[in-house]
Order: C-alpha cells, then sequence, then structure tokens
C-alpha cells in the first residue's frame, strides 16, 4: 500500500485518516491512501517565499542551472525505482519513458539553455539596448528579473513525472520556488520522483513543496508577485482562474487544457507514398500511446475526400494489432487510469458517434475486464462542415474521428474547427501545401508539426512537446504558453524597462553599454584569463593606413574584385561611395591585426562575430584604429568562458566606421 506524503515547511506530512483511497486502473484493488492532511497553506506562501525565494535568487542562473542539471543526473540514477511503480497508473513501460526519461530529459535541456543562453549573473537581458537620446547619454533596455512570490503548479494525471519536471525546470532556473500539486490518482508517482529531489540534498530549503490532496484556500493567500501554472480540463481551469483573489491581484495564470488536435494528410499524400504509411503509423501512435490519454494527442483525422476509404482501413488494421493487457506487461496498451476516465470516454465517444459512424471498437480487441481497459474507438464523420460534437467534445482516451475534406483551405478550416489546439500535424511532400496550411492556419494552434518521407528519420512526433519549443495553445487550449527554451523561463519572470545613462546600464545589466566608463590596464586584456577579464576594460590601438596597394592587393588575393573597390568611375556613380574604396573584409582583417596580441596566452579561440555593421566607408589614404573593450562574460566550463568584446573600428576623423561583436574563448586560470 503506497502512502504518498505531501511536503510542506520542509517537513514530510503523512495521509490524514480521512485519506482518498486510490484504485488500480488494472485490478480496481486499492493500491494507495493519499491526502486528508490538514496543511497550513499561508505558511507553505510564506517558508516558499521567505525561505526558499531569497536562496534562490542570490544564486546566478548559471548556478542554478548547474543544480537542475545535476539534479536530472540524480534521477536518472534512479529512474528505475519509479519505472517500478510507472504501471500502476495504468501504463507501459513505453508510455511511462515519455513520462519519466521525458521529463528527465527536459530538465537537462533547460539546464543547457540556461548554460548557454543566459548570463552568468541575477539579471536577464531582453532584446536591444534603445537608443533614448542623440548623444547616447540616455538609454533604455529591457531587463528580466526573478518575481518574489511563489509559482503553484497544478498538474493533470496523464504525467505524473514530466509534468511535474517541465514546468519547475523554468520556474527553478528563473529562481522562483514551486509548490506542486499533482492529480490524486496518479500523486504516487510524482510523490516517489519528488522525495528523490528532496533526498538529492541539491535544492535550497523551500525551494519546492509539495501537496497531496486539495488545495483548500491557497488560491486565496496568493499576490502579485505569484504565478499559477494549470494543466487540466477547460471547466477546471475556468473555475481556477476566475478565483476571485486572482482577478483582484493580477495573478499570472498560465493553462494548458482541453485540445482538439489534428492531423492533416496532405492533398498530394496518396496510399503508394512514404508519406501515406507515415501518416498511418503516425495516427495509430497517437491513439494508443497513454492510451490516448495526451494533451497532444490526435482526435480529428483530416484526410481529402478521396482517401478516406483507403484511410480508414489502413488505419484500422493498424490498430487492430494493438494488444491490451496488463502494463506491467508486454501489451502495447495499457488501461486509461481510472474507472470514472473510463467512464468519462465512453460517455464523450458515444456523443462523437451521433454524429459519426464507428469504423473500429471492441469486437476487434481482446479487452480486459478490468476497470481502466478500452479499446481503440475509430469514428467516421460524413459531414465534416455541419458536424459540431467532433470539432467540441474531447474524450480523452483512444478515440479519433476521420473528416474527409475538398481542398486545403477546407482542410484548414476543418483543423480550425477545433477553436484552438497545442498541436496540428501536416503530412505533405510539397511545401507548397505546408505553407498554404501555416498561413490559414498558425493562429490557431500552439505548434504546427510538418513532416514527410525526408524529415521523418529524426522527426521527434506529433505528440511530443519538446522543451526546445513552446508548448500551449490559444482559445481552448487554454491561452497558455510553457516551455520553448528561455521563453519558458520568462513566464516566471518580471520585465522591466531600465532608462539612464550607459554606466547605469552597466551596472544593472553586467554588460558593457557603448558610452559607459572604460579602463586601460597595463596588460593586454588577451593575456589576461577569464576571471582576471574586467567589464569594461579597454584597449585603444595605433592607426593604421589604408592604401590603395592594400585595397587591390586583397582584392586580388582573395577573388573580391567588385567595382566600388576596383573601378573609381563606377564606384563614384554610386549614391553609398565618395569613390574607390576599402573591402569591409579587408577593414575587419586590419582590425584584427591592429588588437591581437599574438603571443600564447589565455585566449584560446575565436568562435565568431555578431552583429556586424558598417557605419563610414573608408578611401585609400584614410587612417583607421580599434576600440576593443570587454563587453560580456559567460562561463562555459570550469576550465573556460566566453568573452564577448565590443570592436569599434574609427576613422581618422573621429567619426565610427564599423562595429561588431567579437566572442572569444579564454581559459579561466593560467
Amino acid at each position: 500500500m503506497l502512502t504518498p506524503n505531501s511536503f510542506a515547511n520542509g517537513q514530510w506530512i503523512a495521509p490524514a485518516a480521512n485519506a482518498r483511497p486510490i484504485l488500480s486502473p488494472v485490478t480496481g484493488e486499492q493500491i494507495a491512501t493519499a491526502g486528508g492532511s490538514d496543511l497550513d497553506f499561508a505558511q507553505m506562501v510564506e517558508f516558499a517565499t521567505k525561505k526558499g525565494g531569497p536562496s534562490l535568487r542570490e544564486m546566478t542562473f548559471h548556478q542554478r542551472a548547474k543544480m537542475l542539471k545535476a539534479l536530472a543526473l540524480y534521477l536518472q540514477d534512479r529512474k528505475e525505482e519509479l519505472y517500478a511503480i510507472n504501471h500502476l497508473t495504468g501504463a507501459t513501460r513505453k508510455d511511462g519513458g515519455i513520462d519519466i526519461d521525458g521529463g528527465i530529459i527536459t530538465m537537462m535541456v533547460i539546464a543547457g539553455k540556461g548554460r548557454r543562453e543566459m548570463p552568468d549573473g541575477h539579471v536577464y537581458v531582453d532584446g536591444n539596448l534603445e537608443q533614448l537620446s542623440r548623444q547616447g547619454t540616455f538609454l533604455g533596455q529591457h531587463i528580466a528579473v526573478p518575481l518574489q512570490g511563489v509559482a503553484v503548479h497544478i498538474n493533470a494525471f496523464n504525467f505524473p513525472v514530466w509534468g511535474m519536471l517541465e514546468k519547475l525546470a523554468p520556474t527553478l532556473l528563473a529562481g522562483v520556488p514551486a509548490i506542486v500539486k499533482p492529480a490524486t490518482q496518479t500523486c504516487f508517482l510524482t510523490e516517489a520522483c519528488f522525495r528523490m529531489m528532496i533526498e538529492s540534498g541539491l535544492l535550497p530549503d523551500g525551494a519546492v513543496q509539495l501537496i497531496i490532496g486539495g488545495t483548500g484556500d491557497l488560491l486565496d493567500r496568493l499576490g502579485p508577485q505569484d504565478v499559477v501554472s494549470f494543466t487540466g480540463s477547460a471547466d477546471t481551469a475556468l473555475m481556477l482562474r476566475t478565483n476571485p483573489n486572482i482577478l483582484r491581484n493580477s495573478v499570472r495564470f498560465m493553462s494548458e487544457q482541453d485540445s482538439l488536435n489534428a492531423s492533416i494528410l496532405g492533398a498530394d499524400v496518396t496510399p503508394d507514398t512514404p508519406e501515406f504509411d507515415l501518416f498511418i503509423k503516425q495516427a495509430a501512435s497517437e491513439m494508443t500511446v497513454k492510451s490516448g490519454q495526451k494533451c497532444t494527442a490526435i482526435r480529428r483525422i483530416i484526410v481529402p475526400d478521396t482517401q478516406i476509404d483507403a484511410v480508414a482501413e489502413a488505419l484500422s488494421e493498424r490498430l487492430k494489432k494493438t494488444t491490451i493487457g496488463d502494463p506491467a506487461g508486454d501489451a502495447r496498451m495499457g488501461s486509461l487510469v481510472s474507472a470514472s476516465q473510463k467512464r468519462d470516454v465512453l460517455e464523450k465517444a458515444a456523443m462523437i458517434a451521433q454524429e459519426s459512424q464507428q469504423v473500429l471498437g471492441a469486437e476487434a480487441f481482446d479487452v480486459p475486464d478490468g476497470p481502466g481497459f478500452v479499446s481503440p474507438m475509430l469514428f467516421r464523420c460524413g459531414d465534416p462542415d455541419g458536424a459540431r460534437n467532433v470539432h467540441e467534445i474531447e474524450a480523452f482516451g483512444p478515440v479519433s474521428t476521420i473528416l474527409p475534406y475538398r481542398d486545403t483551405a477546407h482542410a484548414a478550416r476543418l483543423a480550425n474547427r477545433g477553436e484552438g489546439s497545442l498541436v496540428a500535424s501536416l503530412v505533405t511532400h510539397d511545401p507548397s501545401i505546408a505553407r498554404d496550411v501555416a498561413v490559414a492556419s498558425a493562429a490557431w494552434h500552439g505548434r504546427l508539426y510538418i513532416v514527410d518521407r525526408d524529415s521523418m528519420g529524426e522527426a521527434t512526433g506529433h505528440g511530443s512537446p519538446l522543451p526546445h519549443m513552446v508548448h500551449g495553445g490559444p482559445g481552448r487550449a487554454g491561452g497558455g504558453e510553457e516551455l520553448g527554451g528561455v521563453r519558458g523561463v520568462l513566464h516566471y519572470m518580471q520585465r522591466t524597462a531600465i532608462q539612464g545613462g550607459p554606466d547605469v546600464l552597466t551596472a544593472i545589466t553586467g554588460q558593457w553599454v557603448q558610452g559607459a566608463k572604460q579602463t586601460q590596464g597595463p596588460v593586454h586584456p588577451f593575456q589576461r584569463t577569464f576571471r582576471e577579464i574586467q567589464i569594461g576594460e579597454t584597449i585603444v590601438t595605433d592607426p593604421r593606413e589604408v592604401t590603395l596597394d592594400d585595397i587591390e592587393h586583397f582584392a586580388h588575393f582573395t577573388g573580391d574584385t567588385f567595382y566600388a573597390h576596383m573601378d573609381e568611375e563606377a564606384a563614384q556613380a554610386n549614391p553609398f561611395f565618395p569613390g574607390r574604396v576599402a573591402h569591409g573584409y579587408l577593414l575587419l582583417s586590419f582590425a584584427a591585426g591592429l588588437f591581437v596580441q599574438p603571443d600564447p596566452g589565455p585566449v584560446l579561440a575565436n568562435t565568431g562575430l555578431n552583429s556586424l555593421s558598417f557605419q563610414k566607408p573608408v578611401s585609400p589614404g584614410d587612417k583607421v584604429h580599434v576600440h576593443l573593450t570587454a563587453k560580456r562574460k559567460t562561463q562555459r566550463t570550469d576550465t573556460y568562458g566566453e568573452v564577448a568584446w565590443n570592436v569599434t573600428l574609427y576613422h581618422h576623423a573621429g567619426e565610427q566606421v564599423a562595429e561588431y561583436e567579437l566572442l572569444t574563448m579564454v581559459a579561466y586560470e593560467r
């Protein structure tokens, strides 16, 4: 008998005497007792905001990213303990891989994004610098800083591990503590993973707490710095988001809810093409993986009216190969999560059947008698324009409906009839069809998954949210957004517009801003280690004259004999040039020759340049010099880091010629 505990105010709290029994969806026997504990939600919020929040915010983004990576590796080493009880949720081991390994991988990816794309500091710079004055003494910069409240994560039953980790990773990376509330039916798997995180000792006190059971008056305790992230039904989302306290305090509310996702078979696809087989395989997989209990599963299969018979026959035959049984065994499909979920699915499937013909049902399968077992159900709707239920009712199980379309525009309109989905997919080998569908449908879907014979080998699947890409959708999908790399982190941060002088912005952002103070030392910065280099450290080079011989030699050496460099008369006719001018890349080469220190030292490699722009042409006889300034530092490993240098070339008359950002890898120590 499993007894998942809550974790509040740093203490484990066992289920109360009136705890709810959790029954096995496979056998109907009681497998766990959960909830009923009398939790002090006000104290939990205070513990998170007074203890967990300050500890997390004291860490830099990189320190938090390293913490997440270490946590993911800790879970990876112990994941078999989670797989050992995964089948009690009704899920097969393959299903559990999406949940358990998928959650761990998601945390790893978000940690990596934090190290690569966020600064090793406390302030995230959002977007480019805005020059608000003519001389550049008054500037604007958007920044993002962690919210100073708590994130409340209310998760669904279908992904007890992934659902927790995919929300926790960006929240903790942002520097915000979290209170996790899993769905009770599968909370024992969430609690097992959560317990590992606490036992790891990697998280600061108060960084995470766990509620097993109801949330009581928790939402009434939240304020303007708090966030609620919800996954579940549209009805529950509506109830939560309209809580008077949530509305009164403008508490951020993100929702990922019901979604009638669609998959479109392109008009170019016929049964003799690889795309047809891919489409059938994908549709069958999305109906049966997790027994169809995925918020991204395909509910509407939209196909050319000329192919509807072929699709119905091929998909039915593939689905018939599905074995249904004990998820602890070798069955391809396990059970729904509970008997009540089975009742709900059957009721909604019956409503879909009111305007559709069932082409595959229980008669084609050997369905066990357990309380959660149900067979794949495939329907065919002859009038997709007149139908309502297939576009409005989601049977959250192995249920899908085939809909015929006349042309690509009609297919897009049918996909959009779901009024907002997490994902729509398109299988086509014709890029023009892909463009037409994207233009017509992107506004109604959080993600468009487009695949063909060329990408199918590496494609990740219609129903797989990736941590790199946004997960969410408009309309009935909830209007929320999660993941998407750093985008997901920013949901737990406040974007603020900072206005001030260059020195002020440099001090706040930790990045040198043009016009801010510069320092010059006795040692060339290329001879200083990553640890020693200071933001704003600068060298000003001696000037170099650019001669006509230099220009001609560069032209013939590189093969770049563009007329502006070689033909005086043609160059003068060009409105941008006074006559023959130096190549831009010649100027970059001269700049490097002016600022590079050639001796061996901490600088390991030049890894690229960003934002190159040319402001003024350089004519033969002009002289140029360079200002090289340490702009930004990002530690990459324990042995080296990336230094971004602001490189500005000046004309001898004092005008700026060119500017770019140079990236170098520099040893941390000698």
